[in-house]
């Protein structure tokens, strides 16, 4: 039976165990799932998903064909852990994942992974379409297998090539909601491409030691770290003149535009500042400032639709 001592109710110890183990175990399911990362990737599917022509779909349905996107992108990333798990344990910023410290066996997660897979393909299948679903499922492929267990570890563009497969949900977004492919969405996926390199490039300057440790040929570690904030000016300034092609080709309207050239304002100022006077701290910040870009930017292309100027 449970105590009761100044109204407060105190659990059996086993019951108290339990509960321990069971929230542990969730928090370790969101961290091979990169919770976060998914999250972002559903946003702007949601606004690919959004900008596309209506055509009267309900929203329980745009839904669920956003979670089959999700669950499969969880389980991409469910994979990449199981895949990296070795080269997660000798990097500081990745040793105490889940499957690293041995807190999940890599048969727990693959198992875990096949569930939320099958599960997500089966929701695009039935309430999305099929080309949805086999769209996902490639760009599943093409993180999970293609970049984890190849490009990774064989080539300092690893990020320029395997970003494609991580750019692809604002195509996945709209092609759920029309069933054809467009000129439209491959321009945010062209976004988010574009933005992958410097995005990743930053934190790669800032944890050098770490890929070095692990023998991953990013970029800093095989042609030195100036030469990598040479390419993270450079593609900063790609990613503003892309961010620009949705409002030229009529996709979006000002409100989009100007705060596009805002955000991509800041990101080139501090990616000259991380080429300036470029140290672990200010690669950090503009990595950190990276993610808020890139979701900001998708925000501000949905709001543009429904307040068009």
């Amino acid at each position: 039976m449970a105590l009761i001592i100044d109204k407060k109710i105190l659990l059996p110890v086993n019951t108290q165990s339990l509960i321990s183990r069971t929230h542990s175990l969730l928090q370790d399911y969101l961290a091979i799932s990169k919770f976060k990362v998914v999250a972002m990737l559903v946003l702007t599917a949601w606004v690919g998903l959004a900008l596309a022509p209506d055509v009267g779909r309900g929203m329980v349905v745009q839904f669920i064909s956003l979670l089959g996107i999700g669950l499969l992108s969880a389980a991409a990333a469910v994979i990449n852990h199981v895949v990296d798990s070795e080269i997660d344990s000798k990097m500081a910023r990745t040793r105490h994942r889940p499957v690293a410290k041995g807190r999940l066996s890599k048969t727990h997660a693959l198992s875990f992974a096949a569930v939320i897979g099958v599960a997500g393909f089966i929701m695009l299948m039935v309430w999305a379409n099929t080309l949805t679903a086999i769209l996902t499922l490639f760009a599943l492929v093409g993180y999970a297998f293609v970049y984890t267990s190849f490009l990774k570890r064989a080539t300092p563009q690893n990020i320029v090539i395997g970003g494609l497969a991580g750019a692809m949900p604002p195509l996945l977004g709209w092609v759920s909601e029309t069933n054809q492919m467009a000129a439209a969405p491959w321009l945010l996926v062209m976004i988010i491409f574009t933005w992958t390199p410097p995005h990743f490039w930053a934190l790669a300057i800032a944890r050098k030691s770490d890929y070095e440790r692990a023998k991953i040929p990013m970029l800093p570690v095989t042609h030195g770290i100036d030469f990598c904030k040479t390419c993270v000016v450079a593609y900063s300034v790609l990613l503003a003149v892309v961010c620009v092609l949705p409002y030229l080709i009529g996709m979006s309207g000002l409100i989009y535009l100007i705060g596009a050239c805002v955000l991509n304002a800041v990101f080139i100022y501090k990616a000259v500042n991380l080429k300036i006077a470029g140290n672990d701290e200010t690669a950090m910040d503009l990595f950190r400032f990276s993610i808020i870009h890139l979701m900001v930017l998708f925000v501000i292309l949905f709001i543009d639709k429904w307040l068009p100027l």
